[in-house]
């Protein structure tokens, strides 16, 4: 475990992160759905997160984090709020992407990140916070369960 004075700084993204941003997002694709899901592109961010990110970072209904040690991203979380519909009119905090360097883990900085996002969320007006995990990504359903996460629905799913 980190001490004190080994904690990341975690805030908000600012631009001159967004090179980061997407080399943390690559990483998460890469060793998440790049090992679960062959019908995910994993080039993606590499490809088009740069953009997406840059357009997040003043979008009020999105929200970029990092968390950051000796002037280094060593982690990131997205996550973005939505106005409820008619079939379920509750506003929702969906955490879209989550990932903390492999060498940070265990040191609390994806509580940290998480953490904040709820804090942005219930800032937000979210009745409801969700986040969506493979079913063969034990580590990260362990984690969203111990932060209060529980299941709600199943997908299953069919190569055709």
């Amino acid at each position: 475990m980190s001490d004190l004075h080994d904690r990341p700084v975690v805030r908000r993204a600012r631009a001159d992160d967004v090179p980061a941003l997407v080399a943390s997002s690559a990483a998460l694709f890469a060793e998440d759905a790049g090992t679960r899901d062959a019908t995910v592109d994993i080039g993606w961010p590499l490809a088009h997160g740069a953009e997406r990110f840059a357009s997040g970072l003043d979008d009020p209904a999105r929200l970029l984090l990092v968390a950051e040690r000796d002037g280094e991203v060593v982690a990131h979380l997205a996550g973005a709020v939505a106005e409820g519909s008619a079939v379920r009119p509750v506003k929702v905090a969906t955490l879209l992407g989550l990932y903390v360097r492999p060498e940070r883990r265990g040191t609390r900085t994806g509580a940290r990140l998480l953490a904040a996002f709820l804090d942005w969320a219930r800032e937000q007006g979210a009745g409801q916070a969700e986040v969506t995990a493979y079913a063969a990504n034990e580590d990260a359903i362990r984690f969203y369960e111990r932060h209060g996460f529980g299941p709600r629905t199943l997908t299953l799913g069919q190569a055709l």
